[in-house]
């Protein structure tokens, strides 16, 4: 028997009520990643739905710090609720990140919502050089874990202007940027391997893991084929936008035709990215409160609660 409740599109979009639509096209445009296609009937029928549940979380996050503080006498428990947001590259975590943000920002107003990415938390290109693991970029050895774990425990614990390194897709490293995090009601983290748990490691002995501070979190997933198709199509966009930008590190993939950038894109996926998914995301999957199953055009058909 399966752990979790499985909804289609149809009988999910139902579940929405009354929640109001305060996003329009304008801005969703703005958090759209690259080559995907949602659209509003797609925030109407999946986010909105996805959002009432999640305030029904909150709620009762919020209503059970005010117990503790109750029976502690003290009234400075004010952590907050944390979502974790996960899958494999390409799958459009980020965009599912920056719509849910957007949106709570816009019900909830008087709850402030953060977002923060582990891409943050990779070690800088001259450490993963000087390592000897520069190709094992975005796989859980290629993280500063520690940093990444104290970050989110600070928040958790409520601490004040609390510091997260800045990434630069453009560059491809970590620049010399803050990012400061100040007291949120919400934070919503998004990589890889914020799912990852000590099973993980079990020959290793690792305290603390992003999933042990999550209060909810959501898998994105879509069949590897799919993920591959995307990724390649993402590769051929860059490299006649992003990669030409100057101080692009991938600047040299512009001067590849159009047939060996797809040979490239699939060496990388095969050897890189569909390697860590298989390896270090796809096995934390079940690990999730949420799935959003995508199919074709980035199109979510189902969703997924455990039980």
């Amino acid at each position: 028997m399966s752990s979790y409740l499985t909804f289609s599109r149809d009988h999910w979009a139902e579940l929405r009520n009354s929640t109001p639509l305060t996003l329009t096209e304008q801005e969703l445009t703005h958090l759209r990643g690259i080559n995907e296609n949602i659209n509003i009937i797609e925030v109407e029928e999946i986010y909105l739905p996805l959002i009432r549940l999640l305030q029904l979380n909150i709620e009762k996050h919020r209503e059970k710090n005010a117990v503790l503080e109750h029976f502690l006498l003290n009234d400075a428990i004010n952590s907050p609720f944390i979502i974790g947001i996960a899958g494999s590259v390409a799958v459009g975590k980020s965009t599912t990140a920056r719509i849910i943000q957007t949106l709570l920002n816009q019900l909830v107003p008087d709850l402030k919502t953060d977002l923060i990415t582990t891409d943050g938390f990779l070690y800088p290109n001259k450490l993963l050089n000087h390592k000897g693991i520069m190709h094992r970029k975005g796989f859980p050895e290629s993280y500063d874990m520690q940093s990444l774990v104290s970050f989110i425990a600070d928040v958790k614990s409520g601490h004040d202007a609390v510091e997260a390194p800045i990434y630069s897709h453009l560059t491809y490293d970590i620049t010399t940027e803050k990012k400061v995090i100040s007291k949120p009601d919400i934070l919503i983290i998004e990589g890889l391997n914020v799912l990852q748990n000590s099973y993980d490691y079990p020959n290793k002995q690792h305290n603390r893991f992003v999933s042990d501070f999550l209060d909810f979190s959501i898998y994105v997933d879509a069949s590897k084929k799919q993920l591959k198709e995307w990724y390649v199509a993402r590769f051929l966009k860059l490299r006649t936008s992003a990669f030409k930008q100057k101080g692009a590190y991938f600047s040299h993939y512009t001067e590849l035709s159009t047939a060996e950038s797809i040979v490239k894109a699939n060496h990388i996926w095969d050897t890189i990215n569909g390697l860590n998914l298989e390896e270090n995301i796809l096995p934390t999957r079940n690990r999730a409160n949420l799935i959003l199953s995508k199919t074709e055009n980035h199109s979510i058909n189902k969703v997924s609660i455990r039980k």
